[in-house]
């Protein structure tokens, strides 16, 4: 065959855990083709998730809606402080609606993995925007009482404890695991994108008109997830029938989170961080008005400014298309996302604050969208669900735990030495995660190569090449 003529690299077999080599075709090029330029790639390779229609829907939509909801979330934590001025009736508030996904995920999860994943996040979304339009109603009748807003909170927690999993599951259906990292990367980016304009409109609004009009926003603005979700060309799926129980489906996850010693430790990791580092945000209300007096419109600058960073961070993520150094992101994200709140804590300049809190939302988006990609690269399709509710419980379950343990320290010690006190913890726990990093490697590397081989592809960043142990290491470092 000659040099210009087609040839290919031929097939080796699967031994000993060495991936089998993809074949590559060369072709002859074509004169009358414009290569694309570096920037064009960039953007083809930051996007590539799009390529597929149904998350082309998901992602508009719910930019649109979480838009919406970072308003309803800014101005319902005004209201709040309005009526009472109590940094504890903050921290309960963030209880309330957080604490139902921390004693629910593990059912949630079990429903995920048994049920129709759309219909889930159709039935979560659609309930979401009926607890929102009796929230209008309550705050445009004048009638709204602070246990309204809790009762409601807590409503909308059980609504996220089904919807969070179920979602996020939902994603590699939608793209597939070849575009899994970036897809959870472009929903990372859509969510802080939200976060940066929701907050600062909310300011804006609140400080003019009031609280009302953000809770009616947020209302209608799920009528364009739902409509993406209606839209979307799905393939008919049966559902997997288990011989188990829901109960005896439960037990399994609990089991392998339990003994599974990568999954265990991302997830304690950000758990910690949920608990000691994040209620930060339930006190963001009394830095903005009490510490560096921005009243109603400064706090919208200051939760967009840890928007623009999360933002940021996200878009970081999604320019990648592999997982190695990704276990030292995690490490040192971490580390960044403390250092940064220790700054803002003892912070009394307003724009000081706002810069601070830049890196703070890079680190913190960094750190939750890595953990995300890991995990679901991870862990058994059958099993996604369950884990998914694992990593929502730590997520946003334990958040409840320290939002109300943050309003109760806060009213004693005020709220620049309480978040001082939880960013450094999120120091020393980045410290202990970075020294378990070869072992960590090394237990991430087997599953990784586990779930490639049982699903017939190769790991990420190893397609075309025969694979030695040393490569499979760099891509869990």
């Amino acid at each position: 065959m000659s040099t210009t003529g087609r040839s290919a690299i031929p097939r080796t077999s699967l031994d000993t855990g060495i991936i089998a080599v993809h074949q590559i075709r060369v072709g002859k090029p074509n004169l009358t083709t414009t290569p694309a330029t570096p920037s064009q790639n960039r953007v083809k390779l930051l996007l590539r998730a799009l390529r597929h229609r149904n998350f082309q829907l998901f992602f508009a939509g719910q930019l649109i809606s979480l838009t919406g909801t970072w308003m309803q979330t800014v101005a319902q934590s005004w209201l709040v402080y309005r009526m009472t001025g109590s940094s504890l009736l903050l921290g309960t508030v963030g209880f309330a609606s957080q604490i139902p996904v921390f004693l629910l995920a593990p059912i949630a999860g079990a429903v995920a993995d048994r049920v129709n994943k759309h219909r889930v996040v159709v039935a979560t979304q659609s309930s979401a925007m009926v607890l929102a339009g009796i929230l209008t109603i309550l705050t445009f009748s004048g009638e709204v009482q602070v246990w309204h807003i809790i009762v409601l909170s807590s409503m909308l927690g059980i609504v996220n404890a089904f919807d969070v999993p179920a979602r996020q599951a939902f994603i590699v259906e939608m793209v597939g695991k070849e575009d899994l990292m970036n897809a959870i990367a472009l929903n990372s980016s859509m969510f802080n994108g939200a976060r940066v304009v929701g907050p600062a409109v909310a300011g804006i609004l609140v400080a003019q008109i009031g609280e009302a009009w953000c809770f009616f926003a947020n209302s209608i603005s799920y009528i364009a997830v739902i409509t993406g979700l209606l839209m979307m060309d799905l393939p008919r799926k049966t559902p997997v029938r288990s011989e188990a129980s829901a109960m005896e489906q439960i037990v399994e996850g609990f089991h392998y989170v339990r003994t599974t010693k990568p999954v265990v430790t991302l997830l304690l990791l950000v758990g910690l961080i949920s608990l000691v580092g994040m209620p930060y945000s339930v006190l963001m209300p009394i830095f903005a008005d009490q510490i560096l007096h921005g009243g109603a419109s400064g706090l919208g600058i200051l939760m967009g400014a840890t928007g623009t960073g999360a933002l940021l961070g996200a878009l970081t993520l999604a320019t990648r298309s592999g997982l190695k150094g990704i276990s030292r992101w995690i490490a040192m994200s971490c580390a960044g996302f403390g250092a940064s709140l220790i700054v803002f804590s003892f912070s009394k300049s307003f724009w000081l604050s706002v810069a601070v809190l830049v890196p703070a939302g890079f680190s913190m988006m960094l750190q939750m969208a890595c953990t995300n990609t890991l995990l679901q690269t991870m862990v058994p399709d059958r099993l996604r669900g369950r884990v998914m509710a694992f990593y929502s419980m730590m997520v946003m379950g334990m958040a409840p735990f320290g939002a109300l343990f943050a309003g109760a320290v806060a009213n004693r010690l005020g709220a620049p030495l309480t978040v001082a006190v939880g960013a450094s913890t999120c120091v020393v726990g980045a410290g202990i995660f970075y020294g378990y990093i070869p072992k960590f490697r090394t237990e991430t590397r087997k599953l990784i190569v586990a779930q490639s081989l049982s699903s017939g592809e190769p790991p990420q960043e190893l397609n075309s090449q025969k694979v030695s142990d040393e490569q499979l290491q760099s891509a869990s470092d």
